[in-house]
């Protein structure tokens, strides 16, 4: 996606691409989680004649002959004039860097936004537990979310003892870089711009915070993980959270500092400013949150959740209390009354299959134990949770009000769907030579297509992860392929083997292009840099990014379908859509079924999630029947 405005971006949930999410867990290696960073390749800057190819073929499906026309004449003009002195400034900026994006990226697409962060930016999921050893039960929060705690910790330690094993595709080795800020990081509001602290350490580089923060009805409770060198069990950290737990439910309600988070970033950044004014020690205390390893969330909440419809949990975890989560921490792990869980994260340190990654470790290992711990019940004389009692006055509380009323009117437009398709899944897909994330794309077009009457322009992610530092690219999904084979689906008179044949080179061109996003061919961020550099320099804003068919075809963070694949296991997650007439549409692949989790804002009449979802599986159904039938 390409973002030139501050709040584009809001709406991108970023997840990595297959080839890396179907067998890698954390195991013991040899091999250090970060020892291959030096010698990654550095990002390269694609040359502009084929980006401005790409673009304009991009364009095609949104633009009528004449509009087509006016626009290759822009980029003409642009290749041959602005554009040209543009890139070579930009070439000579990468050249003493080894990701040219990196700084940029961070800035424009997070911490220069303005809007409230929490809902917005942030990512949210429900755990898969209930699928296994662990469904809905009351009275099993507090020892669930012991055993929870108790494996990220574990994975916390292999990350500081560098033995999470390096993700790879084929022999190639991943950057690992974005696993650094999964723990022990915070964003800190600002002014104008926000930044990111980030407090970790592997044990090679020296000591890294040990402490867990737990929010309950309003209050701030933290307990160190660690005691006399090792990490504490899971029948101790119990007794920690029945100590909050029964403090929580005995005593008055927190005044809720938390709900400040979810506040517009600038807002908040004064509200933190005048906290901090008001005692010294609310600084001291905003640290001691900002740099645990996690932020854990104990919710009165008791969310219906079914294996084939995560919807009411997924709700309550993006767009729930606001007191129960610390909305810039970059993992919250959130705990219901009836034993089901969720994390939530802030999106600027990291991409999601990060928070894919530990969410999968700790599910493979509560099925793996059970959903049981099967150490010692010993517990011993370990210090007591301190409460983080923050000094407030009435403006304070104002704030928290203020906060509280804003996030929950927006977080109540937000409509959200999260169904299971079960008749079938990657298996058949596969058995069928068809690719399982192009399936869905396609799918997700002819969606699209049926619902609103014309082709919706698409961000699907692709990772960059083989370049130093690197993060994402846009893979833009509505291609010309695409859009002639859902013309061909509506067209009555079309053939069964004329749909299947237009099929086919819908996904081959999907595929291709995928490969070429990955390996640092895409073109949006391209162009994202070549008109920051003008904005650096002071030229007015080339006639290209002000073109019509720009944000037309989704530029500037215009995409109606905000998607990514979320990967091969049982964990999943969304946000909210990038703008406001567009879906989020996020879905896991599993064997034997696909889940898929659509936002879209119940103000705009024209969306409709619950339509889309149902369309999208009519078209998986439309697509099978296609490979079935056409060899006939």
């Amino acid at each position: 996606m390409l973002s030139v405005t501050p709040a584009v971006v809001h709406g991108k949930m970023i997840f990595c691409c297959d080839c890396i999410m179907e067998n890698q867990l954390a195991k013991s290696t040899e091999e250090r989680t970060f020892q291959y960073q030096d010698t990654l390749p550095s990002l390269p800057v694609p040359s502009l004649e084929e980006s401005l190819k790409k673009y304009l073929e991009s364009v095609k499906p949104f633009a009528n002959e004449e509009e087509y026309k006016k626009t290759e004449e822009i980029v003409k003009k642009f290749q041959n004039g602005v554009g040209e002195k543009l890139h070579q400034k930009l070439l000579k900026k990468a050249k003493g860097k080894r990701n040219w994006l990196e700084e940029w990226w961070l800035n424009v697409a997070y911490l220069d936004v303005r809007i409230p962060s929490q809902l917005n930016v942030n990512f949210a999921g429900p755990a898969a537990y209930i699928e296994h050893y662990w469904p809905p039960k009351e009275g099993t929060q507090l020892e669930r979310g012991s055993i929870t705690l108790w494996h990220n910790f574990n994975y916390w330690q292999l990350l500081r003892k560098e033995k999470l094993p390096v993700q790879k595709v084929g022999n190639t080795p991943l950057d690992m870089d974005q696993f650094r800020m999964l723990f022990s990081t915070c964003r800190v509001p600002g002014i104008t711009r926000d930044s990111v602290m980030n407090y970790f350490s592997t044990e090679s580089e020296g000591c890294s915070p040990s402490h867990v923060t737990v929010l309950c009805r309003g209050r701030v409770f933290v307990f160190d993980v660690m005691h006399e060198g090792c990490l504490i069990t899971p029948p101790e950290i119990c007794r920690q959270l029945t100590y909050i737990h029964k403090r929580c439910h005995s005593e008055p309600d927190g005044p809720g500092i938390a709900a400040l988070t979810s506040e517009e970033r600038t807002q908040w950044a004064k509200a933190r400013e005048y906290l901090i004014g008001l005692d010294p020690q609310n600084l001291t205390m905003l640290e001691k949150i900002q740099s645990s390893i996690l932020v854990y969330g104990m919710s009165d909440g008791s969310p219906h959740v079914t294996p084939e419809d995560y919807s009411q949990v997924t709700a309550m975890i993006l767009t729930g209390d606001p007191t129960v989560l610390w909305g810039d921490k970059s993992y919250n792990l959130i705990s219901f009354s009836n034993g089901v869980f969720g994390c939530n994260g802030d999106h600027a340190p990291y991409d999601g299959m990060i928070i894919i990654n530990v969410s999968r470790y700790v599910d493979e290992k509560i099925f793996e134990n059970e959903g049981k711990w099967k150490g010692s019940e010993k517990v011993q004389n370990i210090p007591l949770p301190e409460e983080l009692v923050f000094t407030v006055d009435e403006k304070v509380l104002s704030d928290i009000k203020q906060a509280k009323a804003q996030y929950l009117k927006q977080a109540s437009d937000l409509d959200i769907v999260v169904y299971a398709f079960t008749p079938f899944g990657k298996k058949l897909t596969k058995k069928k030579m068809l690719h399982p994330d192009t399936f869905v794309q396609l799918a997700l077009q002819l969606a699209y297509y049926r619902l609103h009457g014309r082709p919706g322009c698409c961000y699907e992610t692709a990772i960059t992860r083989y370049f130093y530092h690197g993060r994402t690219e846009t893979m833009r999904s509505c291609t010309v392929e695409a859009v002639r084979w859902c013309q061909s689906m509506q067209d009555p008179y079309a053939h069964l083997h004329e749909r299947r044949q237009k099929m086919l080179q819908a996904f081959a061109k999907h595929n291709e292009m995928m490969k070429d996003c990955s390996s640092g061919k895409g073109f949006d961020r391209h162009l994202l840099g070549l008109s920051l550099i003008a904005k650096e320099e002071g030229l007015p804003v080339p006639e290209i990014f002000t073109d019509p068919l720009f944000s037309k075809s989704g530029g500037g963070g215009n995409f109606v379908l905000s998607t990514s694949l979320v990967g091969y296991s049982r964990t999943r997650g969304l946000v909210v859509p990038m703008v406001h007439n567009g879906y989020g549409f996020f879905y896991n692949i599993r064997d034997d079924r696909f889940v898929v989790s659509c936002t879209a804002w119940k103000s705009c009449a024209e969306t409709d999630a619950e339509k889309l979802v149902q369309l999208v599986f009519h078209a998986f159904h439309d697509m099978m029947q296609l490979m079935n039938t056409a060899q006939l």
